[in-house]
């Protein structure tokens, strides 16, 4: 479990984060529609930090990967400017798809409900 430092650091990362991917004009992460950042992980040495990325167009979230990594160093860059900590974290970012599975998970059990529900079969 991160620190509480850490855990107010990756919050702030995340906010940062967030406001500078909005205004990237790299085609392959502005022009694909809503980009999240469900969560960012920071080691405790500030050393490097790793963005979970949603993307609502799925086909998209490698093209949309390999924008963000190509912008990374700018990322960096704004992201030390803002923070004013003494290591800026390395990015690297990850697609993620816990969305995606909590709504298979929610089906599942709204099947299993459905199941509940209803009659029983009567036995022949």
């Amino acid at each position: 479990m991160p620190s509480n430092r850490i855990g107010r650091i990756n919050e702030e990362i995340q906010r940062v984060l967030a406001e500078q991917i909005r205004h990237l004009k790299d085609p392959r992460v502005s022009q694909v529609g809503m980009v999240s950042i469900t969560r960012v992980d920071t080691t405790g040495d500030l050393r490097y930090a790793r963005v979970y990325i949603s993307v609502l167009d799925k086909s998209r979230e490698k093209e949309v990967l390999k924008g963000l990594k190509s912008a990374s160093g700018f990322l960096r860059r704004e992201l030390g400017q803002a923070l004013q900590l003494r290591y800026t974290p390395e990015l690297q970012f990850i697609g993620d798809d816990s969305i995606q599975y909590g709504a298979h998970i929610l089906e599942v059990l709204r099947q299993v409900e459905r199941q509940d529900e209803a009659p029983p079969k009567a036995e022949e």
